[in-house]
């Protein structure tokens, strides 16, 4: 087990153009489909993937379900989307580039600012600890590339 702290980053070549896994990133859909954890992603706001929109996302790890509140931080098309988890502290990035075999597609999770009280708290007593799920999001990020890849690849 590494860092809780640490900074996450997967990465995955798609054979489809960016255009394509920017559609795909773009609905909220995908990541639920995509995401191991991710159960609902709803926006709070009209407008969709837009800076400053708020979705509430509900994860799921066994029988343990939670809600995090999320702000839209970076819509460039084809390029860049993130938003920050306000309930964590955690930025999660996508990027973009175009490549010869259609697009490489990275994610990063940084924290923005240490993690919250309230999420080392809730990891600790229901996740198995902040590392041992910090370690899990780092699997699930590698995971979710791969299947916003054959979502991309197969549709």
């Amino acid at each position: 087990m590494a860092d809780a702290d640490r900074d996450m980053r997967a990465e995955v070549s798609i054979a489809a153009p960016p255009e394509r896994v920017w559609e795909l990133l773009t609905r909220t859909r995908t990541h639920v489909d995509a995401s191991p954890e991710l159960v609902a992603m709803l926006p709070l706001k009209p407008g969709g993937f837009r800076e400053g929109q708020w979705f509430l996302g509900l994860n799921r790890r066994k029988a343990v379900v939670w809600p995090t509140r999320n702000v839209v931080t970076a819509v460039v098309p084809h390029r860049r989307l993130a938003w920050d988890t306000t309930t964590s502290g955690a930025r999660w990035l996508f990027e973009l580039e175009p490549a010869a075999s259609g697009t490489r597609l990275v994610q990063h999770r940084v924290l923005t600012k240490q993690l919250t009280k309230l999420s080392t708290v809730f990891a600790t007593a229901l996740l198995g600890g902040v590392s041992g799920h910090a370690d899990e999001l780092e699997e699930g990020m590698a995971a979710t590339l791969h299947r916003l890849k054959h979502i991309a690849e197969n549709t």
